[in-house]
């Protein structure tokens, strides 16, 4: 009954998932400045970077193979508000960010959260 296990090659044939690049998304933490990195203190090795930089980040992760990246904006305090209008200001964290990687031209899929947690003052996905 070990027939298809007793080698690597048969193990690979018969596996029933397969990870690889394509099925990866690269999430991009965002932050309001130029030429900024943040460090996330409660993700080591990660870092919220200013809008100039995700086009370069986007470029990496479409050079690993990876079909698309996610923002997440870090939104001022100052601009959350109860009913989290700062999602449908134009020139919001996710928008700029956007906008820099199709100027750029990178072939990649860009993900955002519709969620509003980011833009409201009490922290909740949606309005209360």
């Amino acid at each position: 009954m070990r027939r298809l296990r007793r080698t690597e090659w048969t193990r690979r044939l018969v596996a029933e998932n397969v990870l690889s690049p394509a099925d990866l998304i690269w999430p991009i933490f965002l932050v309001d400045g130029t030429n900024k990195r943040e460090p996330i203190a409660a993700m080591p090795g990660v870092d919220r970077l200013s809008v100039d930089l995700v086009p370069a980040a986007a470029e990496e992760a479409q050079c690993l193979g990876i079909p698309v990246i996610a923002l997440f904006p870090y939104t001022d305090p100052a601009r959350k508000t109860d009913d989290g209008r700062e999602a449908l200001n134009p020139d919001n964290l996710v928008c700029q960010a956007t906008r820099a990687v199709r100027k750029a031209k990178i072939e990649i899929g860009v993900l955002c959260d519709v969620a509003l947690d980011h833009y409201t003052s009490h922290g909740h996905d949606g309005l209360i």
